[in-house]
């Protein structure tokens, strides 16, 4: 698994719940910093207050081994009640990555996922790679279990507050 291929990840959970209240959920730019990951802190830029396309907004987060940082996401694809994207990018190299929620309703509830794919603009993990290009594949191995384990615990958390 190489960075240059923009790797991706995704985890699914399958909630019951309505579409409107999954999909109210999933729009919670706050939803990981609440789940203890490496996301810390988030909030809306410009005005904004939920996902539109374009719509900026900044994250505060820590990593044991990359320190802490802030990044700043655009929205760049909604489709209302069932699909959000947004891009972590740097205005020098692109898009660090590229992560999505979205809402399938089902017959007892809903389907939802979140998925992220990293690359090809340079992130902290392209340090790590630059000091041991012969490790890539192992550490980018290791991150994508990393953002799964994230993402399954987002998404734990969000079939808890909705089943009650």
């Amino acid at each position: 698994m190489r960075y240059r291929d923009c790797p991706t990840v995704e985890v699914s959970q399958r909630v019951a719940a309505s579409p409107d209240r999954a999909w109210r959920a999933v729009c919670d730019i706050g939803l990981p910093a609440r789940c203890g990951g490496e996301l810390q802190a988030a909030r809306w830029l410009d005005g904004a207050t939920e996902p539109a396309v374009g719509a900026r907004f900044e994250g505060v987060n820590r990593n044991e081994h990359l320190g802490e940082w802030t990044t700043t996401s655009t929205v760049v694809e909604v489709e209302p009640g069932r699909r959000w994207v947004w891009e972590v990018a740097d205005v020098a190299s692109g898009p660090w990555s590229r992560w999505g929620f979205e809402v399938d309703p089902v017959r007892d509830g809903v389907v939802m996922r979140q998925w992220a794919r990293i690359g090809p603009g340079r992130s902290g993990l392209s340090l790590a790679i630059d000091a041991m290009p012969d490790r890539e594949a192992r550490i980018v191995e290791v991150r994508m279990a990393e953002l799964a384990d994230a993402m399954r615990g987002n998404l734990d958390r969000v079939r808890t507050e909705l089943e009650g």
